[in-house]
């Protein structure tokens, strides 16, 4: 007897094909910075004071960015014009290092500076090879760490000038000081002219210094402990001598006045 075929019954029913979904397009480096960057809308409620100060920090990183611009523009006349690759790395680790970083904070707070050039410091050593014969200070590694020096230096300049547009004087000593221990941290490079970078950030620092000791008297006690600093600040470098001398000029017309007064 011939078996009876019978037909087979699907145990799963196959759904109908859904539309696909649309998927989201990468978005590039400067439409997140952009974003970043853009001020958000006034918020409701008790927080509208702290996301205040959030879009104040925010409108400094525009004006940091364009530091940076004018920083790539304005490159050291004592090397080389760069090759496009290098303008490309040097950018890129600029975008790297900000997209590293939580949104900017008011400069009045002098611990979220020193992260910041603690980091800077740390992306320098980083970026130099070590696995490598020879040395480790000559021109090949100085080309890898250039741009993170780049960095350093426009992080000690734009600071140090918000600084001084807020007219917050001593912590502009404070902030030239603490950046000064951290330039005096940098690599000494093999060849001299590798070290002009080291010398401008010197020379920024002492120039910020500088204009605050004009419009700051401190007290004797504070006048005395930023002198004893000064004074060991210029063993890393001369360019703090003319912030000595004004120091001791301003200490010395205290002293006079509070005679007179007496």
């Amino acid at each position: 007897m011939a078996a009876v075929c019978q037909p087979r019954r699907a145990l799963v029913e196959i759904p109908a094909p859904q539309p696909k979904i649309a998927a989201r397009m990468r978005r590039s480096y400067l439409e997140i910075l952009s974003a970043r960057l853009a001020p958000s809308p006034a918020p409701r409620g008790r927080n509208s004071a702290t996301n205040t100060k959030r879009v104040q920090s925010l409108d400094f990183g525009a004006m940091w960015s364009r530091g940076i611009e004018e920083q790539c523009e304005k490159m050291d006349e004592h090397h080389t014009p760069l090759s496009k690759q290098q303008l490309v790395q040097l950018i890129r680790s600029l975008i790297l290092v900000e997209q590293s970083q939580e949104p900017r904070i008011l400069a009045s707070d002098l611990k979220y500076l020193q992260e910041d050039l603690q980091l800077k410091k740390t992306n320098v050593y980083r970026s130099i090879p070590y696995s490598r014969f020879g040395s480790n200070r000559d021109a090949h590694c100085y080309r890898k760490a250039y741009p993170h020096l780049v960095s350093f230096k426009v992080s000690c300049q734009e600071w140090g000038q918000v600084l001084l547009r807020n007219k917050e004087w001593d912590a502009v000593l404070e902030h030239t000081l603490m950046a000064w221990r951290y330039t005096s941290e940098l690599p000494q490079w093999d060849t001299v002219n590798h070290n002009a970078l080291r010398e401008q950030c010197y020379s920024i620092l002492a120039a910020h210094s500088l204009t605050a000791l004009q419009h700051y008297h401190p007290e004797p006690i504070r006048g005395r402990e930023l002198l004893r600093r000064l004074k060991m600040a210029q063993s890393h470098s001369q360019s703090i001598v003319p912030c000595i001398q004004e120091l001791q000029r301003v200490m010395g017309c205290a002293d006079d006045s509070s005679m007179d007064t007496k």
